[in-house]
């Protein structure tokens, strides 16, 4: 057996038997969960108004807290069995739009990230976003991202934070920014969601405690389900901000969070010993079936991956649940880059770059296609001299209980001396896959590049590269940080664009990075093809339960589309239809989609999806349904409901409150209709809620002579009309 064998065969053998220890280990952890809601809310202003950041910070390098060591080979790369050398022969994708993003502001590294609107581009850094439109003129900013969370105060309106992450919400026309609220206990995740479609404009704001536990590296997923939608989450959990105890998988409530509700709840599972999980991310316009539930992912060993899944409940939180996909999914062995630590060289000096290698990099990319549903994601991994990016496409039918396997897998690594480390993948309309990642060696500083590939490609093979910008200089100083996560999003506007943001470094130096955010797209995605949108107005309607109300749908076709649009809509309460009349658009038209509630409806917000669909198209926009309940109220009863007195004598009722509708109040009672000479009390005088009073009536001698037969009413100020019948005695 050859040397090269025997190496590879031990590292299998090793691999094998950490399997096996880190598996007992997961059999005897307790997953534990925890139900919290927000510790503080708040509106911002416009962020068009709040002042730019022109601060430049002291040097400051963010810590990177490890994970436990999954690789046991001490750093040394190993070769890769799904290791592509040869590229495919030609360019796959073609550049477009490209501009520089933001730039250093003293922090390392930059944690690069963007969401792709259909007019707006928006990047966050460490302590800094800013708003391009799609040509790459700057809107707005750069601006300090405490600033947007300065209503809340400390400490997300602090700016001691890191990790930010933007995301845009397709289904719901939304722009979510979220960062660590404090690099020191007590520990924050702040989350800002835009009021409107507009980024410049103001954003509920909200902070979450994670009190002496560190929430580091978060992550964040679009997760727009019918029912129980939520923004998805992970998050390395170190206990005292030292040490790695758990891995945490977390659902916030979506649909509260966009009304603006002052306390929305988040789900959160903790793991552990085990960490690094990214959470599910819906591209596209299709979203997951309802009741599907949120996946979380990791590289559990060398040889494989393991998938959980997370129900929200925010209705009954506690009745949430995850369950860990079994078996794991087995895929090529590998190694961790750089044994998961720094080995990545550049031109010109000795400063070795960060490789992150251990653990899977931003985003874990979900798709919905007529006949399958995909997950996409990528790590660095060791390629005996170098490193590469393996990546891997899992596929599922569609339903919504997400059974996925390994349907491809490649490690892209052309034997060409390069290390290409730092991506992130995703996938287009049309089932193409891109990946852009950071590139380096000894002979070129670091570059920011992409490759790709085409459903017809052999599996597991990527294009020749592509350059988005070859950089002019090298990290030194001492400075190993890299990066941290980039991201490769999709626009929303074709569903066809890829667009990618990194960092890359303007001339040899330490913390003098700045970004570049390149686009490019695959020729036979097929943008400006027969398509149509769907809208709906007006955006919200109030409605008391056990009534109706109306919206109307607009169908607005582009590109020639004449199909047939049929309509449905999700996401409706308990006790609640919805009807369309006509249920079918041909090319162009408009539908009233009629919402009827019943008595059992629970009074709340709602986001409905109304979803249109026409053979392999289908589009969705949202509506908010606000559902009330009767207003509160009580009623009263009287017994006996007749007593017969002399003169002079008395007598008594008892009169009963009762509250309906959650009526809480106070009810003060008083009487009418006595005739002369007679008077009431009551014991109590008010009652709060719900209770009971004695009311005695007194009467006295009047005159001597037959009184005829009268009836009075006695009734409370509150409600007219409601009253004791009282029958005298005559007089004598």
């Amino acid at each position: 057996m050859s040397s090269h064998k025997r190496v590879r065969w031990s590292v299998f053998v090793i691999s094998i038997v950490m399997w096996l220890l880190m598996a007992a280990v997961a059999a005897l952890a307790q997953n534990s969960l925890s139900v919290t809601r927000a510790s503080a809310f708040a509106v911002s202003p416009r962020v068009v108004d709040l002042n730019d950041d022109n601060e430049q910070h002291p040097a400051t390098e963010r810590r990177r807290h490890p994970l436990p060591n999954r690789d046991g080979q001490n750093g040394q790369n190993q070769d890769d069995d799904a290791r592509q050398q040869n590229p495919e022969p030609r360019v796959k994708a073609f550049p477009r739009p490209s501009f520089n993003g933001i730039g250093a502001n003293g922090f390392a590294p930059p944690d690069t990230n963007i969401a792709v609107g259909p007019n707006h581009i928006v990047e966050t850094v460490n302590l800094r976003y800013a708003v391009y439109n799609k040509s790459g003129a700057l809107l707005v900013g750069p601006k300090a991202l405490s600033a947007l969370w300065s209503p809340l105060g400390a400490p997300c309106g602090a700016n001691t934070g890191s990790d930010p992450i933007a995301q845009y919400d397709k289904v719901a026309d939304r722009w979510v920014v979220t960062q660590m609220g404090s690099t020191s206990a007590p520990y924050f995740e702040c989350i800002a969601v835009s009021q409107t479609g507009d980024p410049t404009g103001s954003f509920f704001l909200y902070s979450f405690a994670f009190n002496s536990t560190l929430n580091d590296y978060p992550k964040f997923g679009v997760w727009p389900t019918a029912t129980n939608s939520a923004y998805l989450a992970t998050y390395n959990l170190f206990a005292n901000g030292a040490v790695s105890t758990r891995g945490g998988l977390c659902a916030y409530d979506r649909a509260a969070m966009l009304a603006g509700a002052a306390a929305p709840v988040s789900i959160c599972f903790t793991i552990t010993n085990d960490g690094g999980y990214l959470p599910s991310d819906l591209d596209g316009s299709t979203p997951p079936l309802d009741g599907t539930p949120g996946y979380f992912a990791t590289f559990e060993t060398l040889s494989s991956l393991r998938i959980y899944t997370l129900k929200p409940n925010f209705g009954n939180p506690n009745a949430s649940v995850l369950t860990q996909a079994t078996p794991d999914l087995a895929v090529t062995l590998f190694t961790q880059a750089c044994g998961g630590a720094t080995c990545i060289p550049q031109a010109g000096t000795t400063q070795l770059l960060d490789s992150l290698g251990d653990r899977l990099m931003y985003r874990l990319a979900f798709r919905m296609f007529p006949d399958h549903e995909a997950l996409v994601v990528n790590h660095s991994v060791g390629t005996a001299t170098t490193v590469g990016v393996r990546w891997y496409e899992l596929r599922a039918p569609v339903s919504a209980t997400g059974a996925f396997s390994v349907f491809q897998q490649g490690t892209f690594s052309p034997a060409d001396g390069i290390y290409r480390w730092m991506g992130s993948a995703a996938m287009d309309r049309a089932g193409d896959i891109a990946l852009g990642y950071s590139a380096s060696s000894t002979s070129i500083h670091p570059a920011i590049r992409y490759t790709g590939r085409t459903p017809s490609d052999p599996a597991g093979t990527m294009g020749t590269e592509a350059s988005l910008i070859e950089g002019p200089g090298s990290q030194t100083g001492g400075l190993s940080r890299w990066g941290d996560y980039t991201a490769l999003r999709i626009d929303p506007s074709d569903d066809c664009t890829f667009w990618y943001a990194n960092e890359y470094l303007p001339a040899n130096g330490s913390f003098n990075w700045t970004t570049f955010i390149g686009s490019f797209k695959f020729s036979g995605c097929p943008e400006g093809g027969p398509d149509f949108s769907i809208s709906a107005s007006p955006a919200s309607q109030t409605v008391l339960k056990g009534n109706s109300t109306t919206y109307t749908v607009t169908v607005t076709p582009a590109g020639g589309f004449t199909g047939t649009v049929t309509l449905s809509a999700s996401g409706l309460p308990i006790g609640a239809s919805a009807s369309f009349n006509p249920g079918t658009i041909t090319t162009s038209g408009s539908s009233t989609m009629t919402v009827t509630t019943s008595a059992s409806t629970p009074p709340g917000t709602y986001t409905l999806i109304i979803t249109g669909s026409s053979g392999n198209l289908t589009h969705s926009t949202t509506v908010t349904l606000v559902v009330t309940g009767p207003s509160p109220d009580f009623a009263i009863t009287a017994t006996p409901p007749t007593r017969i007195v002399g003169r002079p004598a008395s007598t008594t009722y008892t009169s009963t409150v009762t509250p309906l509708n959650g009526f809480s109040g106070a009810v003060s009672f008083s009487v009418s209709g006595l005739p002369s000479r007679t008077t009431a009390s009551f014991n109590p005088a008010s009652v709060n809620g719900r209770g009971t009073s004695t009311m005695t009536v007194s009467t006295r001698t009047l005159f001597r002579m037959p009184i005829p037969f009268s009836l009075w009413t006695i009734h409370p100020r509150s409600v007219s009309g409601r009253g004791f019948p009282y029958l005298p005695e005559p007089g004598t």
